[in-house]
């Protein structure tokens, strides 16, 4: 009996025990310092990227940036931080209960019987207090264990009682065993199982919902770099035609040139005019998209700061070879929507074994055993004297000499006729694994027509890429032997003008082929789940 006693300060102390010391998740432990905080962090960083008093970023500083302040993807983050506290939650089954009451209550009745110890015109006075410590907790093989500790103290008028006042105390320690439903580590650890499984999915989730946003800013970085390079080309385009309206304008007052042709010059000098507002229109949009990705619009410091692009849109080194094979393997192997099916399925078979043991009889065992003991004054009836003082310690010497002991178990059997809630539980479960099977096929199917996709739009990108650098070598050249004819007098000023607008409009296409082959890489390396290796950054910093 001694041994019990000390299993129960054992269970006593692990109930207080810190939980990493045992091996378990805490609170302490899915805290995060930003969630605890309740503030949103300002985007300090960006500070480290003025130049001259411009925001001078390359293409990984826009990924980081995006990572540390973007709205949208703090806002996919807080489903991780929830799922934290969801296997938290998955612990209460197991969490150690401390309960303890004191109960005190006075009674008072008119007395009709002389068994009743006091005389016929008296009242019957009786006082009782209560004090009463329960530990309960259950464990991870389905075993619940109850302890506890009580002790009643009565006092009365009645001349009948032995002991006046009376204590009486009481050790009790029980245990339940489920031997068919309910029994066995898991069966009782299936749903913290299931929580971490939740967990492991949540951050697969949120590891493609930000490959699809640094996807985006990889977009919104090329556009503005297009845009920027759009407007050089035709203000570069506008500083031509200038040039052409000034000779001819000389040319004019010198008598060499006609009147009217002069306005073929000034109309292409005003029309050059309008595209450069345009382009430079454009370049302002681009700019404030990819400055609110990058959180540049959270601090009045930086909105008003000129973005500076320190990416070129020319391809450096040799162009991407790719193989389509292994450019699937990769894929499959290394986006995160994969693992997201694999713990999808791994819960379902949980939960189908779950409503399985759900469908068992159920059949627990139960023990109990306890101690008693009495103290008290104790009085002679006859004489009334006091024989032997005594309280609240001697009946606990009784409780823990073991000298009233009680015990017994018992085997119960609870055999549901019809177990309907289970059965629909595992009918349940088992659509949840038919649609998740399905589910996985169709996102196998379209990260395969994603990489295929992908392939085919890097070949063709490389293909105009080269055609691009074909169409501006000849354009440049066209401009050229165009110019040297006017000078020479075999052609009129009309065809350096269009030699110059094609120029433009081929530069125009060689930025555009070089900006489509950066976005088909960059949407080669999503569709192959590599879209981060290039910037050397790890979306699980982001959600530990």
């Amino acid at each position: 009996m001694r041994r019990l006693l000390v299993g129960l300060s054992c269970l006593l102390l692990i109930a207080t025990t810190p939980s990493q010391a045992r091996g378990q998740e805490s609170y302490s432990d899915f805290l995060t310092s930003q969630v605890r905080m309740g503030t949103m962090s300002p985007p300090d960083h960006l500070k480290d990227f003025i130049r001259d008093g411009k925001l001078s970023i390359s293409l990984r500083d826009a990924i980081l940036l995006t990572l540390e302040n973007n709205s949208f993807i703090r806002v996919q983050e807080t489903q991780i931080e929830s799922q934290k506290f969801g296997v938290l939650g998955a612990y209460q089954l197991f969490d150690p209960v401390i309960q303890s009451g004191v109960n005190v209550s006075r009674y008072s009745s008119p007395s009709y019987s002389q068994l009743q110890g006091v005389a016929t015109t008296s009242a019957l006075n009786a006082l009782n207090q209560t004090a009463q410590f329960t530990y309960g907790e259950t464990f991870r093989t389905g075993t619940n264990i109850q302890a506890g500790i009580s002790s009643v103290k009565s006092s009365t008028n009645s001349s009948f009682n032995f002991f006046n006042p009376y204590f009486s105390s009481q050790v009790n320690l029980q245990f339940t065993q489920p031997l068919l439903r309910n029994a066995g580590r898991f069966a009782n650890t299936a749903s913290l199982i299931i929580a971490r499984r939740s967990l492991q999915q949540s951050r697969a989730s949120f590891e493609s919902t930000v490959n699809n946003a640094i996807l985006q800013v990889i977009g919104q970085y090329w556009a503005a770099v297009q845009a920027r390079g759009t407007l050089d080309v035709q203000q570069k385009s506008s500083n031509l035609a200038e040039v052409s309206y000034q000779r001819d304008k000389r040319s004019l007052e010198l008598g060499a040139l006609p009147p009217l042709d002069i306005y073929r010059s000034e109309s292409e000098v005003a029309a050059r005019r309008v595209q450069v507002i345009q382009a430079s229109y454009e370049w302002t949009q681009a700019e404030e998209a990819l400055r609110l990705t990058i959180g540049a619009e959270q601090d009045t410091r930086f909105r008003t700061l000129e973005l500076d692009l320190t990416e070129t849109p020319q391809p450096t080194g040799e162009l991407a070879v790719v193989d389509p094979d292994a450019a699937l393997k990769d894929a499959l192997q290394h986006r995160p929507e994969i693992e997201v099916i694999t713990a999808s399925l791994a819960n379902d078979e949980t939960s189908i074994r779950v409503a399985h043991n759900q469908l068992k009889p159920d059949l627990s065992l139960t023990g109990f055993y306890q101690s008693s003991g009495l103290g008290g004054n104790e009085y002679d009836l006859n004489t009334g004297q006091l024989i032997a003082p005594g309280g609240f310690g001697s009946s606990f010497g009784q409780v823990f000499g073991f000298g009233f002991p009680g015990y017994g178990g018992a085997l119960t059997l609870r055999l549901p006729v019809r177990n309907r809630v289970g059965q629909a539980g595992l009918g349940s479960a088992l659509v949840a694994r038919s649609r998740d099977l399905y589910s996985g096929r169709q996102t196998r199917e379209q990260i395969i027509r994603e990489v295929s996709d992908a392939v085919h739009q890097l070949e063709e990108a490389k293909l105009a890429l080269a055609g691009g650098k074909t169409s501006f070598d000849l354009a440049q050249k066209s401009l050229a032997a165009d110019q040297r004819k006017f000078e020479l007098g075999a052609e009129t000023n009309f065809f350096v003008l269009d030699s110059q607008s094609r120029l433009a409009q081929a530069e125009l296409v060689l930025l555009q082929t070089q900006i489509n082959y950066q976005l088909a890489r960059a949407q080669f390396d999503h569709a192959t789940g590599k879209l981060l290796d290039p910037y050397d950054v790890k979306i699980e910093d982001l959600s530990k």
